[in-house]
């Protein structure tokens, strides 16, 4: 198993090629996701932007880096600029070239700023902090697959948190990376005005229907999360409907292994 030690980033090798890079100081506990290929490798997100992940990634791997974005939100591509490869689906283009829609600067600087509990680094400075903005390389659609080299994602177009959200399947091992679709121990957002309820509940069906998941990867909190939480899932989508619930201003929705908030 490697181990890196740093000040920022926790990494942790889930397998042989593999690795998750995380951010345990920021109240987020945001991941990063390193896959190997043999030809090149995946980045799925970069993190808040704090530190520079690229000098994780760069004791990770020589590989070629491409990196997929599951939703432009300020804390998923803080280190976009440190790659040359960039992909995002083509509903959040427009915000990755000009800025994530209706969210503020201030409040962007505000949440970055907030329950951090470890040292940052002297080049962070919350009230110079900017969220990454440029062109990506392409765009991504539903479907689409890429093939870094004996190993293949998928990627599905799940959005609900943000328009063009995206949740990634690497077939070769059965994980599904959630982004912020799925995670546990705090509510899945979609409650911002640019969230769509209805949008996130059709997400979460549609991870319901994968088949051959064996671990499921979200964006924050825990890493690595049983296949059996889609059985849960299942289940809470149809009381949430049921009820009437999936709607903005319903709250937060609490089920055994996590959350929603409308």
């Amino acid at each position: 198993m490697m181990r890196i030690q740093d000040s920022w980033f926790t990494v942790t090798q889930i397998d042989e090629g593999t690795f998750a890079i995380s951010e345990y100081g920021h109240w987020e506990k945001v991941h990063s996701y390193l896959l190997l290929g043999k030809d090149k490798a995946v980045l799925i997100d970069t993190g808040l932007g704090i530190d520079n992940i690229k000098r994780i990634t760069d004791q990770l791997t020589d590989l070629p880096i491409v990196v997929l974005t599951t939703h432009v939100h300020w804390d998923h591509i803080g280190s976009h600029g440190e790659y040359k490869e960039i992909y995002v689906h083509a509903e959040e283009e427009d915000w990755l070239i000009n800025g994530i829609k209706k969210l503020s600067i201030e409040q962007i600087r505000k949440d970055v700023a907030r329950d951090i509990t470890i040292p940052v680094p002297s080049t962070f400075n919350p009230e110079t902090y900017t969220p990454f903005t440029g062109k990506p390389t392409g765009t991504l659609q539903d479907g689409d697959e890429i093939n870094i080299g004996n190993r293949n994602v998928v990627i599905y177009h799940t959005p609900g948190h943000s328009p063009g959200h995206i949740s990634i399947f690497d077939e070769s091992r059965g994980y599904l990376f959630t982004g912020d679709l799925l995670y546990d121990e705090t509510p899945v957002y979609a409650f911002f005005p640019t969230t769509d309820p209805v949008a996130l509940v059709q997400s979460l069906k549609k991870l319901t229907s994968m088949p051959n998941v064996t671990k499921i990867y979200g964006g924050h909190n825990t890493i690595g999360l049983e296949p059996g939480i889609l059985t849960e899932v299942k289940s809470a989508v149809e009381y949430l409907e049921n009820r009437n619930l999936v709607r903005h201003g319903t709250g937060i929705h609490r089920f055994e292994q996590f959350c929603v908030q409308f």
